[in-house]
């Protein structure tokens, strides 16, 4: 099949390889001049394990091709899927501009039967919004449908190859049968809805998942105050087949570019429509809070900051991702720079990006000794397998301080305090 991919994020990058993969003809589309030229390489813009392979595969394979120009690229296309950004906009509703700037040039180069999928994440109405605009320009037969992705950084070629489901909104017979072909090689359960529930299934995915983490971060809390440990109840809590393990992991709460935004469009679009969703303002604060109580614990210890070396181990919002938006490490060092602490931070792939948001003053590192090297304290923001590996013997050797601040719990209170660490971790016992 010739598919046509409108947007070479994250989204439809991963996307369009995956598909090319399966020995579909698929060109993805950028306004990005310099970005298709890196792509005609076969080098990403962003860090996703096995992609850069992916890509290479499928170009060599003359699978996958790249283009700027959006009108000669959807002219045999039998599906053209939107796959750019839709940011945060006022008040946390997603802001659809470029979604909308797709369709209107959909509408004026389009001259044939296409299904357009729309696998951007987009509030309840936006297939329909997407249709009435392609109509304005287009009197032709075509149709729109919802096709929401449901990849986890770090992990997204995987999810996309073997996925737990597909979801398609459609009200049309033929376009139903269009994204069959597609995806008839994919061995999951495919469930077509119409558009509104199709869009509505990945914000209340997101959502329900953004839940899980903000409640196990309340336990957490309680737990530090009556001597539990959140493992160990995740762990008792979790084997429950009607709760399940995942997203049990107590820490410095959700952040990257989904559940945020997600959560906080979801809220909005019930506030829109008349309905006050009380649960998930609430998952929104514990999450926002999770990070100030962080701190709080830093402070007890350094009431005074000035001239302290404090390191941070981990930049990105996620281990296997150069991803740093909405990353508890953001707001952590630019309290400890704004306080007056010298602040060292490690991580092996999302220093690029944070170089250009934190202040100059930083010192960077890869190696998490040479971070660690005189430090008062090291603060785990990321659990990057590395800093789990950590010889703790020898970090204790290297720190002119002892203590640690482990926002993700890697590592035991017990073996910490023999080894002579002050150790704080998010609701450990003792």
């Amino acid at each position: 099949m010739q598919i046509t991919i409108i947007g070479s994020g994250y989204v439809g990058l991963v996307s369009g390889a995956c598909i090319a993969n399966y020995g579909h003809c698929v060109t993805c589309v950028d306004i990005d001049k310099e970005k298709i030229k890196k792509l005609k390489r076969g080098e990403s813009p962003f860090y996703e394990p096995g992609l850069d392979e992916l890509l290479k595969k499928n170009i060599e394979a003359g699978n996958l091709f790249f283009s700027d120009d959006l009108a000669k690229t959807i002219k045999n296309s039998e599906v053209i899927f939107i796959a750019v950004g839709t940011p945060q906009g006022e008040q946390g509703m997603a802001n659809l501009s470029y979604v909308y700037e797709v369709a209107k040039n959909i509408g004026k180069y389009l001259d044939h039967y296409a299904v357009i999928v729309n696998k951007s994440t987009v509030p309840v109405g936006t297939a329909k919004r997407v249709r009435d605009i392609i109509s304005r320009s287009y009197n032709g037969d075509f149709a729109v449908a919802s096709n929401p992705e449901f990849l986890r950084e770090g992990s997204a070629i995987k999810d996309f190859m073997f996925p737990d489901r597909i979801v398609i909104g459609t009200d049309s017979k033929k376009a139903e049968n269009i994204i069959k072909k597609l995806y008839q090689n994919f061995n999951c359960p495919k469930i077509f809805v119409n558009q509104e529930s199709s869009e509505m299934i990945k914000y209340a995915a997101n959502a329900f998942l953004a839940t899980k983490i903000s409640f196990i971060n309340e336990i957490a809390g309680i737990c530090e105050l009556i001597n539990a440990d959140i493992k160990d109840v995740a762990y008792g809590a979790g084997l429950d087949p009607r709760i399940g393990d995942k997203f049990l992991e107590a820490g410095l709460g959700y952040g990257g570019s989904c559940f945020p935004k997600d959560s906080r469009a979801l809220y909005q679009i019930a506030k829109t429509n008349g309905y006050e969703f009380k649960i998930l303002k609430s998952v929104i604060e514990v999450n926002n809070n999770q990070k100030k109580k962080f701190i709080e614990k830093i402070k007890n210890i350094f009431p005074d900051l000035r001239n302290k070396v404090i390191t941070i181990w981990g930049i990105s919002f996620k281990p296997n991702t150069d991803d740093i938006r909405e990353s508890p490490a953001l707001e952590l060092i630019s309290y400890l720079h704004g306080a007056g602490a010298k602040v060292k931070a490690c991580d092996p792939i999302a220093i690029k990006n944070a170089k250009t948001i934190l202040p100059k003053e930083i010192e960077f590192h890869t190696c998490p000794y040479e971070a660690a090297k005189n430090s008062d304290a090291v603060a785990i923001i990321t659990e990057w397998d590395h800093f789990k590996k950590i010889d703790k013997k020898q970090l204790k050797n290297i720190m002119a301080g002892s203590h640690i601040f482990d926002g993700r719990n890697i590592f035991e209170p017990a073996e910490m305090k023999k080894i002579g660490f002050s150790y704080y971790g998010i609701g450990r016992a003792g």
